[in-house]
């Protein structure tokens, strides 16, 4: 079974085209080291529940928008080896500098998931 790395991050809404451009930018060096799939979506029907959600999970403040993201590979061996080429890759280091996100990083969330059902 696939392996997938997932997140979700608060982003302003007048910073989502910056967003995108990076998201665009990092999704094509993660496609290019070998992960099968880069997928970047922004809400549009989330609300906040009554113990937890999206909207909760990441603090959102007014004028922000949930982005839950996801990376495909093969296996967690393979994420691995993907994820070590991508961090090496030169072209990541202007998008890793957290001055320089345009979202607050401190209430970004991620974690790997094996895959345990794919229909």
């Amino acid at each position: 079974m696939s392996y997938v790395d997932g997140f979700v991050v608060p982003v302003p809404k007048r910073k989502l085209e910056a967003y995108r451009s990076m998201a665009r930018k990092a999704g094509k060096i993660w496609r290019e080291h070998g992960a099968l799939e880069y997928i970047e979506c922004v809400a549009d029907d989330v609300k906040p529940g009554k113990r937890t959600s999206f909207p909760q999970a990441v603090k959102l403040k007014p004028g922000e928008a949930v982005w839950f993201s996801w990376i495909v590979y093969k296996s967690r061996k393979h994420r691995d080896r993907v994820n070590a080429k991508v961090m090496k890759d030169k072209r990541m280091a202007p998008m890793m500098d957290p001055k320089s996100f345009p979202f607050d990083g401190k209430r970004m969330f991620w974690g790997g998931f094996k895959v345990m059902v794919d229909l």
